[in-house]
């Protein structure tokens, strides 16, 4: 009797691991229908019989992204919304420019791993570990060069080089998310409270305010 409670028991932990991973498709292919009023973990099918050779295809990456911004990066991605045939497929894809010292800001992909690859110019990259280490690992990379930034650390780019610089980054989901660090923590709706921000980062609440301003 002993035994088969264990048995039992490891039975229902295994499905509960099962139940806790992605599922794999179970279809060829499941082309996200856009305006569908269905509401999952994920996007709702197109019938299989309305399914085009656009669905699985998008044009424009050769385009270069517009820096004049206040980081100096463009981040222009290939995900469900340009490629209605990414759904359920667990990957997407990003182009990233950046102008003469530009920045991808430090932020987090809550859902992806990311596999950036440098096309043109300098780039140096790093990611930060988690507590209690906080250790940043980080290196220059130059055109042909392949960094892995871990799922749900903190990461970033910065154009190191004389001219412009490009990559393409592969995601290991079709909806990583994205959350930008300073956005978050300085320009939530409503503002998170400067007496907290004062506490965290040791800092005078003058500086906190200024701060806040800019988001």
């Amino acid at each position: 009797m002993v035994k088969f409670i264990v048995l039992v028991g490891l039975l229902a932990l295994s499905f509960c691991v099962a139940m806790a991973a992605d599922h794999s498709p179970l279809q060829d292919f499941c082309v996200a229908q856009s305006n569908s009023q269905v509401r999952l973990n994920g996007l709702a099918c197109k019938n299989p019989s309305m399914v085009q050779a656009s669905d699985f295809s998008f044009s424009g990456l050769h385009l270069s992204g517009n820096t004049s911004n206040a980081v100096g990066s463009k981040v222009t991605p290939v995900a469900t919304t340009q490629i209605p045939g990414l759904n359920t497929l667990g990957i997407s894809l990003v182009r990233i420019d950046y102008a003469p010292w530009g920045i991808n800001p430090p932020h987090t992909h809550p859902r992806a791993t990311e596999i950036l690859t440098v096309v043109e110019g300098s780039l140096e990259v790093g990611f930060v570990t988690s507590n209690p280490d906080n250790r940043l690992i980080s290196k220059i990379l130059h055109k042909g060069d392949v960094f892995v930034f871990p799922i749900g650390l903190i990461h970033y780019q910065r154009n190191v080089g004389k001219g412009n610089a490009m990559a393409i980054a592969g995601l290991s989901s079709q909806n990583p998310g994205v959350i930008t660090i300073a956005n978050a923590v300085f320009g939530s709706e409503p503002a998170i409270s400067s007496d907290i921000l004062v506490k965290a980062f040791q800092v005078g609440k003058n500086v906190v305010s200024s701060i806040q301003s800019k988001f």
